[in-house]
């Protein structure tokens, strides 16, 4: 009789599936899917299948077997999670950019299908000497900063402390805040044919991966739900909550502090891990010009004033923290910040000066430097390594150069001679004698390490012809350490697995890619673990929980957020009325009205006037094919920056330098609407006026989505009524622009040009349900002019913008609310006080109330948007803010 379930037959089928399907490693690594090192005189061909279930390892064992329940095969289910993932990735905006710039699309994150899983007794043996490393770090940042023993002892060399250009002699003697130097730290770590875990480098001054391992996280465990809960994996929020709490507690307002990150912008390459860990972590997401320094003491710049912050988790590098004491150039820091922190009042993450530490040449004295400092050994090796700068160290390993790896000792941004890792395995004899005589040149610069071949993990990858395949990648691991609010160390449960390519570089630069790393809970623990949550977007400020929060209850708007908020409110109305505009001249244009004179003067002029057709284009009363061409080229011209293409880009740039206040979805309309106006078959030399048109309306109708979600998505703060103020600026200039030019060429008069502005307005629908056929300029009046139930008509944007300004009466001692005043009242006004009755429809001269009305619309829009960029807005010189204000 067969005791196995028809579910366990399945399961043992899937099993010997992934091995069948897996290669081994190759000969001298370790086989992460079998949790052995592949024997030296194994095959390169697919395993045998008598050595597939027996030979992969249990954790890969329990997280295949929920596979065998599919009906639909293993291969169509891990392309289906595969696709589910991809579209994950890109419906998040999780981005990678190497050398980002504005005008080049954003590089999707990589992320493959399958975890790094690690057992509870590989994650002590990384937990315990991850934990110990961190204490020696701190030591020897004690030391270089204070008494300087090891130096003076010849324990260190002085040029691999003082020498390294990362130290700062500013910093010497001065106590960390706190009372601690470090709050963080990263460490990448490899697998080696013995099994055990290697260290490889180590990252101190600002490590990044902390938001990235997060999505991953939150991705792949609900891709496979029952191997996550089967595996007992462990959580990772609660050491999101102890290294902020540990930030706080030894900052100088303790639980009540304000914390900031500091980032070096949207176009860091990492920027969406600041926006996102800013937003998860409840700080405040700034860059250097958003703070400054005051007495010595570090203030952000927010619409409610100067407001301290008393602790600083910095993702720019230390060179361009400062640039009265470190790079004069840097535009990237706060001047005064050294003195700052100095003096002890606030609190750098970690404290600046800590770069040194990650010198590869650091490795090879800490052995000692532990039994020293420590009184015991070290129980995470590091990689063997050689600073070339000691003479003996050159000549013991010189002679193998072709068996190490080639390092520089200095980091890239000095005038050190630097360099990319070169393997020296891959150098012809002649190249290796090369390098040899250019260490012997410059000791000091190089570092050799002894060459470790990686782990192999298998990964999901699909060929440019569509065909999926399990291969084997190499892989490093980075774990992060933090200090909890008691002065101990916690790692991290996991972490951020980079993936290799074929070449055998597991760099992200590279072209790598990343995996979720899942480290299994004890058995005691489990009943535990799954009860608590995983960290999800909806749960952005769960680490931040802790009683001092309270404080920190309304939202600072930082003049740049204020600012780029501004600007993105009025450049996604700006692009909204564009929009509107060509759709009526392509439609006028491809009309029978194209023969009135009144009507083509009037597309002329307001197209000439925003800047769609550029100057020299004949008007569409003299050659209207001519005209609709140059219309059309105009709309995708990145110079033209009042063309529909530069407006959606600038309502990006102006997005992201805000990213942290704005829902994944948000950010996805964006990213869509930019993209698809832009796809190369809309580029084309002759575009077909019907295709156009689609694109256009399909534009308009993400536009929309997009204004659903700044009215109904966003906290309404004072940021968030900033950019309803640049949104209904930006339409009241509009409309009282386009009600004028108008009346200007008498298309009230007829029913075509009637339509037109009705159109313009998007108000037709609401003027056929309130008035039927009642084409009177009166009645045109009523719900353009002074309605206060359309959202379209003038009093109805005046009276909402008028508000927006008296809410914000209690900033700048009142200073908007004189503001308020400028603003025209419009509503309940009387229709025939602008247009009386006994004045026919066509009439175009000036004498009408009505002119009066609109100027003083347009004069409130600009006098309305000068003042306010001169009162709140950090005044960056950009060009594109002038535009059109």
């Amino acid at each position: 009789m067969n005791d196995t379930s028809p579910y366990q037959d399945r399961s043992a089928e899937a099993v010997k599936w992934l091995g069948l399907q897996q290669e081994c490693a190759p000969a001298g690594h370790w086989d992460e899917l079998r949790g052995e090192v592949t024997p030296a005189d194994q095959t390169p061909h697919r395993v045998h299948a008598e050595k597939t279930a027996a030979a992969i390892s249990e954790p890969w064992q329990t997280f295949i077997a929920p596979l065998a329940s599919e009906s639909t095969g293993q291969e169509s289910d891990l392309n289906t999670r595969m696709a589910n993932l991809q579209r994950q990735v890109r419906d998040n905006g999780i981005t990678y950019n190497v050398y980002a710039a504005a005008d080049q699309p954003q590089r999707p994150w990589s992320l493959d299908l399958f975890p790094l899983m690690l057992g509870h007794k590989d994650w002590q043996q990384i937990e315990a000497g991850v934990m110990q490393r961190m204490q020696l770090l701190e030591s020897i940042m004690a030391d270089a900063y204070g008494p300087q023993k090891l130096v003076l002892s010849g324990q260190l060399p002085a040029a691999l402390v003082q020498g390294h250009p990362a130290y700062l002699p500013a910093m010497h003697g001065v106590p960390p805040v706190g009372g601690r130097y470090l709050s963080l730290a990263a460490f990448d770590l490899a697998r080696g044919p013995d099994g055990c875990w290697w260290l490889l480098s180590q990252r101190t001054q600002a490590p990044s991966g902390l938001g990235y391992l997060l999505e991953n996280r939150q991705i792949v465990s609900r891709l496979f739900p029952q191997a996550f809960e089967a595996l007992a994996v462990q959580r990772l929020a609660e050491t999101y909550r102890t290294l902020i709490d540990g930030i706080k507690a030894r900052s100088p307002a303790g639980a009540s502090a304000h914390i900031a990150l500091l980032t070096p912008g949207p176009y860091n390459e990492t920027y969406f891990e600041h926006a996102y860990l800013a937003r998860y972590l409840g700080l405040s997401l700034v860059q250097g010009n958003d703070l400054t320094v005051r007495d010595e003491k570090l203030y952000l710049k927010t619409l409610q004033g100067l407001q301290p912050v008393h602790g600083l988790l910095k993702r720019v590098d230390d060179d361009w923290l400062d640039p009265l004491e470190m790079r004069a150039d840097s535009t990237l820091g706060v001047p005064g910040l050294l003195q700052a922190v100095r003096r002890g009042h606030v609190l750098v993450a970690n404290t600046p000066g800590s770069g040194f530490l990650e010198s590869n040449a650091l490795l090879g004295f800490m052995p000692a430097l532990a039994r020293d400092l420590l009184g015991e050994a070290l129980q995470l090796p590091a990689i063997p390594s050689w600073w070339c700068g000691e003479a003996a160290a050159l000549q013991d390993v010189l002679p193998r150069i072709g068996q190490c790896v080639i390092k520089p000792t200095y980091p890239y941004n000095t005038d050190r001679q630097s360099f990319e890792p070169v393997l020296g395995h891959t150098l012809s004899r002649r190249e290796q004698d090369e390098w040899a005589g250019r260490i012997l040149r410059d000791p000091d610069a190089h570092t050799l390490q002894s060459w470790l071949p990686l782990s192999h993990q298998p990964t999901w990858q699909t060929d440019s012809d569509g065909a999926a395949s399990i291969q084997s990648r190499p892989v490093v691991l980075r774990v992060f350490a933090v200090a909890n609010a008691q002065g101990h160390w916690q790692v991290l449960p996991g972490g951020l697995a980079r993936l290799g390519t074929q070449t055998g570089i597991a760099s992200m630069q590279r072209g790598g890619s990343s995996a979720d790393v899942w480290v299994q809970s004890p058995r005691a623990e489990r009943s535990q673990t799954r009860d608590a949550p995983e960290p999800s977007q909806s749960q952005s400020q769960s680490p931040n929980t802790s009683s001092g929060a309270s404080s920190q209850r309304q939202r600072l708007v930082t003049s740049r957020a204020a600012e780029n908020l501004f600007w993105m409110g009025r450049y996604t109305e700006r692009t909204e009325n564009t929009l509107r505009l060509v759709r009526l001249s392509l439609e006028i244009l491809g009309s029978e009205n194209q023969n009135q004179p009144g009507l083509l003067n009037f597309i002329t002029r307001m197209a000439t006037q925003h800047g769609l057709v550029r100057a020299g284009v004949p008007a569409a009363s003299q050659a209207h094919r001519v005209f609709e061409r140059s219309l059309i080229a105009g709309l995708w011209d990145k110079e033209l920056a009042t063309s529909v293409g530069f407006n959606l880009r600038a309502v990006r740039l102006a997005a992201a330098s805000v990213r942290e206040r704005l829902s994944p979805e948000h950010w996805r309309l964006l990213e869509q609407a930019e993209s698809r106006f832009f796809r190369p078959e809309h580029l084309s030399a002759a575009p077909d006026t019907l295709a156009v048109q689609r694109l256009l309306a399909d534009t308009s109708q993400m536009l929309a989505a997009l204004t659903g979600a700044q009215t109904d998505r966003m906290s309404r703060d004072d940021g968030w009524r900033l950019l309803s103020i640049g949104r209904h600026i930006e339409r009241l200039q509009f409309l009282s622009s386009a009600l004028s030019e108008a009346v200007q060429w008498g298309l009230l008069g007829e029913q075509a040009g009637f339509d037109a502005v009705l159109d313009l307005f998007d108000s037709t629908i609401s003027f056929h349900a309130q008035y039927q056929q009642s084409r009177t300029p009166q009645a045109l009046m009523d719900l353009l002019v002074t309605h206060s139930d359309n959202p379209r008509s003038l009093a109805w944007v005046a009276h909402t913008l008028r508000s927006r300004l008296l809410r914000m009466g209690q900033l700048a001692d009142g200073a908007t609310l004189p503001l308020a005043e400028w603003v025209p009242q419009l509503i309940d006004l009387p229709p025939a006080s602008l247009w009386p009755e006994n004045v026919p429809a066509n009439r175009s001269d000036s004498s009408l109330p009505l002119h009066a009305a609109l100027a003083h619309c347009q004069s409130a829009a600009h006098e309305v948007s000068d003042r306010l960029c001169s009162l709140f807005f950090t005044h960056s010189g950009e060009a594109r803010y002038s535009v059109g204000a």
